[in-house]
């Protein structure tokens, strides 16, 4: 009897850990996947779903203990755990790493020319193709995580932006981009456009203008979508 009520404990357990899990990590992270939109341009709602999928909301053995919340592989310097996975001294640094690999690795980098930092949709989508995750279902579950906890709420959301069918209703802007949702711009490049003549148009610096767009040079291609 008391066997089968210690199991009972450790299932409702189980379960409450998994619903309290998921509203915890996005207070604890949200304000560091904002960050890294405003400074790159990804979605925040893509970071944090991402993170949220592959480090079982904060919970997995490799966030825990090696600071990995995107399942990221490659050296592990820790010497107690084994692993195939790579560890970080802290979730910024996974956070950044995962930003980095998305910037110069060819499948994923052409997406921050090619969509908005609030195009979620498309983002997880492009990162799917890219061949982020070996499972057919990794792009519908990322964007159930979003839609399930609402986490568009804190992309940089024109105030007006009417969502295309498949998407949610938009709730408007969170209290910490509603500053930021408000100033985003974005500039189709015409022919003969530069960088500097742009800069100086909208009163930005080309650095700027190259840290928001994640670009590695100042070339410019008829068409193209910048960030301002």
């Amino acid at each position: 009897m008391r066997k089968i009520l210690s199991i009972v404990l450790i299932l409702i357990s189980s379960v409450s850990i998994a619903q309290t899990s998921g509203p915890n990590y996005i207070e604890t992270y949200k304000d560091l996947a904002i960050q890294q939109m405003n400074e790159h341009g990804i979605p925040a709602s893509v970071i944090l779903a991402v993170a949220m999928h592959e480090s079982g909301n904060g919970t997995s053995k490799i966030a825990r203990y090696m600071n990995n919340h995107f399942g990221m592989k490659g050296r592990n310097s820790n010497k107690q755990i084994r692993s195939s996975y790579k560890d970080y001294s802290s979730a910024q640094s996974s956070y950044q790493d995962f930003i980095s690999m998305m910037a110069n690795r060819k499948q994923f980098s052409y997406l921050f020319n090619k969509y908005s930092d609030y195009d979620y949709r498309n983002w997880v989508l492009g990162i799917g193709r890219g061949g982020y995750a070996a499972s057919k279902t990794w792009a519908s579950q990322v964007l159930g995580t979003i839609k399930k906890y609402k986490l568009y709420r804190f992309d940089n959301r024109p105030a007006d932006y009417a969502e295309a069918a498949g998407y949610n209703k938009p709730i408007g802007p969170s209290k910490t981009s509603i500053k930021t949702a408000s100033s985003v711009k974005i500039y189709k490049v015409k022919k003969g456009d530069s960088l500097n003549e742009i800069a100086d148009k909208f009163g930005l610096s080309v650095k700027k203008i190259k840290q928001k767009n994640a670009l590695r040079s100042n070339t410019l291609q008829i068409g193209q979508k910048l960030k301002l």
